[in-house]
């Protein structure tokens, strides 16, 4: 199992998802994707979507103020 980081914290909405999308279309199955976010719009809609298109998501964590970790396996 490979983990990727994607810093995502400078994108907004719909953006955030599509960066997510092309890094974990370029993994293996069972790899997992860090991704770092801001804000509440994309903490709601970048786990929802990867559920939504079959990934796993493995945990959501607060890194700092407003940002967060959310852990993808794919």
């Amino acid at each position: 199992m490979n983990v990727r980081r994607l810093d995502i914290t400078r994108y907004y909405c719909p953006m955030t998802f599509v960066k997510v999308k092309v890094q974990l279309c370029e993994m293996a199955a069972g790899d997992v994707l860090e991704v770092l976010l801001k804000g509440e719009e994309p903490l709601r809609n970048v786990p929802a979507a990867a559920t939504r298109d079959g990934y796993s998501v493995l945990d959501v964590f607060p890194v700092e103020q407003d940002v967060y970790c959310v852990r993808i396996r794919k």
